[in-house]
């Protein structure tokens, strides 16, 4: 029974990887970052997957990324992309799903609790990337943020609304508790 559960987490974090890859390339294209879905699916693997496993997918979606396959925004990968600009916000999908995975400690949480964990997760995410992005390329703070973090906010904000509302339906599905219609 364990070996099958198992094989059903790495079969559904394997679905998270793909959905991550797939949500990178849904974008609009701005002069330093694009902004994409990619936050949306990495918010979705730490929840439903919790730490571990949702750890294990974005990991596996990074390196797919970093042996070239590309995963990343704009049909991109490799080691330029990974190292480059913007790899600290791909780095912070991990951070993401640690912060997550730790405020929400594999418990049921309530929509409010949810979104909070959600913020944290996206502001260790930006803080991360934002200074990558600075070390990188020698901008001064006001400028990056205004670059990397101020467009993306109201598209994070709806992110994290729309996976609170999600959660709870994903999470019966995925536990086999869906009824089909």
């Amino acid at each position: 029974m364990k070996t099958t559960n198992r094989t059903k987490m790495i079969t559904i974090c394997a679905l998270f990887t793909a959905f991550t890859a797939i949500c990178s390339q849904i974008q609009i294209p701005l002069p330093m970052v694009p902004i994409n879905l990619a936050l949306f699916a990495v918010h979705l693997a730490a929840i439903l997957l919790g730490g571990k496993y949702g750890s294990l997918s974005i990991l596996t979606y990074i390196l797919l990324g970093l042996i070239g396959v590309p995963v990343f925004a704009g049909f991109t990968g490799g080691v330029g992309v990974l190292f480059g600009k913007t790899g600290g916000y791909i780095i912070g999908y991990l951070l993401d799903v640690l912060v997550i995975s730790l405020i929400l400690q594999g418990k049921t949480a309530s929509f409010p609790k949810l979104c909070l964990a959600m913020v944290g997760g996206t502001l260790a995410c930006y803080a991360f990337g934002t200074i990558w992005f600075m070390l990188l390329t020698k901008m001064n703070l006001w400028i990056s943020l205004v670059y990397c973090v101020f467009p993306f906010l109201p598209g994070d904000a709806v992110k994290i609304i729309l996976c609170g509302i999600a959660v709870p339906k994903l999470q019966k599905a995925l536990s086999g508790k869906e009824r089909a219609a």
